[in-house]
């Protein structure tokens, strides 16, 4: 398939797990792609070299979500270099998991800077970029609208943040022909939440169907959205989690 030739996307996050997923299939469908890491330096250069050969498109970029400064160079290198931004990714994310109590504010503020201001902060910077068909498309979390475990407080309440940014941006750019939307995972076989981990049978026990989803699985729903055929799909939440929050 050819649905995103001619097409630019910039993927944050995407040296693995999900965000490689994404990459692998926008530039298999033909677009030109970039995304960003902070630390995952060999599995981004692998990730590139495998695409490379394949004569796909890719850049990586080393920027840190953390860093709002580092967040916007990295869109404008992605303009610079192929002259426009047609679909930004925002799937940037850690995660985290302890007692509500043991929190500190730093931690606190780390878990917004990743999870809620980078996405702003680089729909922001793209949009200067964007013509009409743009897309803008968030990773979020089922957890946003149920949290069925303790110690997940501030991963949810960051990760709920997405649902207000997603509502209020398109809006302010449905007018463009712009769209934004959020797909919200459930348990994903990654290295973060791995099927084979102490808690994965219980997260299995709380699903419709009772398997872990693949990262290939949010590549295809962020595909459909990004595509032609997603056009007027907007301000929407997309979950997709096994039937985890039915």
């Amino acid at each position: 398939m050819s649905r995103f030739t001619n097409k630019v996307a910039l993927v944050t996050g995407g040296s693995r797990g999900i965000g490689a997923a994404i990459v692998r299939r926008l530039t298999q469908e033909g677009a030109a792609v970039a995304f960003t890491y902070v630390s995952s330096t060999a599995k981004a250069e692998a990730l590139a070299t495998e695409l490379t050969q394949q004569g796909l498109r890719v850049l990586a970029l080393q920027a840190d979500s953390a860093d709002s400064g580092a967040v916007t160079a990295a869109v404008e290198q992605v303009a610079a270099t192929f002259g426009r931004v047609d679909i930004l990714v925002n799937n940037a994310g850690i995660s985290s998991n302890k007692p509500f109590e043991e929190y500190t504010l730093t931690e606190f503020r780390q878990l917004l800077a990743v999870h809620v201001e980078a996405p702003f902060v680089a729909a922001q910077a793209a949009l200067p970029h964007m013509v009409a068909g743009g897309r803008i498309i968030t990773i979020g979390s089922n957890l946003a609208e149920r949290v069925p475990t303790a110690n997940a407080t501030l991963y949810a309440t960051t990760k709920a943040a997405l649902l207000g940014f997603t509502k209020g941006l398109a809006r302010d750019v449905g007018a463009r022909r712009i769209t934004v939307n959020l797909i919200q995972p459930g348990p994903i076989d990654t290295d973060m939440n791995p099927a084979d981990s102490p808690y994965s049978d219980w997260l299995r026990a709380q699903m419709a169907i009772p398997e872990f989803g693949q990262g290939a699985d949010i590549a295809s729903l962020t595909a459909w959205v990004a595509s032609e055929e997603g056009r007027f799909v907007t301000g929407s939440i997309l979950t997709i989690d096994g039937g985890m929050n039915s």
